[in-house]
């Protein structure tokens, strides 16, 4: 095991949730790391939850928040929750791709038909099945949060077709449906880890990247990035889920508290990350960013292999099930 893996496995297990066994005084923490910075919405978010978990357990339960990576990566607190050793985390449904191979359907582009769309699907049985579809890995999905829609950005060359990414190397996440669209579309998929992005573009490594307006703005991208198209090319929802060792641990009044704190973040989360939207695309313009209106048929056309390879598939009936909800 790699040695900084090791320190933050002893770490993690030195902050191990603690459920005290008397029956009059049980008090539960529950540990939840994240790499995102405080003043993102959904750090924000996660500390609301917590405020409702403590007022519906009258003070009985709480969730201790580790924000900014302190513990690890997002597949490394994964691994820290299969174990037991951290209670829960946030993460892209494309880092649970590994694990549910279903959550694939979230990285399609031009899945959804809106935002409305796109919430009717998480919280309908669709979505709910795929929260739940991790448990044979140890993890159990929670619920949703709204992590916009994903567009590009790029440092020098102004991308407003798809034929502007023609050999254009793209930052995608470590997802092969993520580097498959971009390849399709033209460009050059390069999967670089996020922490290595701002300086992977400032020094021209990759010629852009992509993603939704509040991460462009809060990982301060937009210094070195000075023109932002959006496509709005795929809808990726965060996950909030927890280890089921330690859901297992929980009572059942206890899973009903932290199953409606859940429900209430996810709320409140919805309107902080419209605001949120709204006030990054203006902060990006003031710094001089271009910020354009791509037209999206050219962009749905470009990917419609894509969906061809599909057939046959487990994504297939999924994908058309999702569709159907948006044509009602």
């Amino acid at each position: 095991m790699p040695i900084n893996i090791f320190v933050k496995l002893i770490s993690a297990l030195a902050l191990c949730i603690f459920l005290s066994s008397c029956s009059d005084d049980r008090h539960t923490s529950i540990r939840l790391a994240h790499h995102l910075d405080t003043q993102h919405p959904v750090h924000k978010s996660l500390v609301h939850m917590d405020e409702v978990l403590q007022k519906l357990s009258g003070g009985t339960m709480e969730l201790v928040i580790y924000p900014s990576a302190q513990v690890g990566t997002e597949r490394e607190v994964l691994e820290l929750l299969q174990i037991g050793s951290m209670g829960m985390t946030k993460v892209s449904a494309s880092s649970l791709e590994a694990f549910v191979p279903q959550m694939k359907v979230f990285s399609l582009p031009y899945l959804f038909d809106n935002h409305a769309h796109y919430w009717k699907t998480l919280e309908s049985d669709i979505g709910q099945d795929l929260l739940d579809a991790g448990t044979p890995f140890l993890i159990k999905g929670l619920g949703y949060f709204d992590a916009g829609s994903r567009s590009f950005y790029t440092t020098k060359q102004k991308v407003e077709t798809p034929d502007d990414l023609a050999g254009l190397k793209i930052r995608v996440m470590s997802s092969q449906t993520a580097v498959d669209m971009v390849n399709t579309m033209g460009g050059a998929a390069t999967p670089v880890s996020w922490g290595e992005l701002y300086t992977s573009l400032q020094q021209g490594i990759v010629g852009g990247a992509e993603n939704n307006p509040p991460s462009f703005y809060y990982s301060k991208h937009y210094e070195v990035s000075k023109y932002y198209l959006l496509d709005e090319h795929t809808s990726i929802p965060d996950v909030i889920v927890i280890g089921t060792k330690v859901w297992d641990r929980l009572t059942a009044q206890e899973q009903g508290w932290l199953s409606q704190a859940m429900h209430e973040a996810t709320e409140y989360q919805k309107v902080l990350w419209a605001e949120s939207t709204a006030m990054s695309l203006e902060k990006v313009k003031e710094a001089g960013v271009e910020v354009m209106v791509a037209d999206k048929t050219l962009f749905q056309d470009s990917v419609s292999p894509i969906y061809k390879s599909l057939e046959g598939t487990i994504l297939e009936p999924l994908v058309e099930s999702i569709k159907s909800m948006g044509e009602e």
